[in-house]
């Protein structure tokens, strides 16, 4: 393939992918914000605000509402920063944990039944096969890119 011919395809997979995660959160019962700062903080562990919002490539303004938005809800807790007292630590609660469990179940649920409903077996074990390759893909971007949105 030619570097034209890898940009074109790189367009399309980026069109692709960026419509079947639009379509998939279509189930969220969360705000796309509060299910970022819940996978960050289940995926990373603590963070504070700043960290959040650098990841998230939002303001701190921003970040720090969804977390106060979290907090009400009794799905993230803070705690002191262990080396820096003007710092709070962000944890996700059990209750955090599990509402983020039913958005992740709600997305898989939604999403496989689309592959069972549309794919034939051999569709299916095409997209198995593809699956190490976007994930090869996804972490040479997060090697080369570094944290947040694209």
């Amino acid at each position: 393939m030619t570097d034209a011919e890898d940009n074109q395809l790189a367009e399309a997979l980026r069109l692709a992918v960026g419509q079947l995660v639009r379509v998939v959160r279509t189930a969220d019962t969360m705000s796309p914000g509060e299910a970022a700062v819940l996978g960050y903080l289940d995926r990373e562990g603590p963070l504070t605000t700043a960290q959040i919002a650098q990841r998230r490539g939002v303001s701190h303004q921003s970040a720090a509402k969804t977390v106060k938005e979290l907090s009400a809800q009794d799905l993230v807790r803070t705690e002191p920063h262990p080396s820096d007292g003007r710092k709070l630590l962000l944890h996700i609660t059990a209750a955090g944990s599990g509402r983020l469990a039913e958005e992740r179940q709600g997305r898989a649920d939604s999403l496989g039944t689309a592959i069972s409903d549309t794919l034939e077996p051999g569709e299916r074990s095409t997209l198995a096969a593809a699956l190490p390759l976007l994930s090869r893909l996804t972490a040479y971007l997060k090697a080369t890119t570094g944290p947040g949105p694209r």
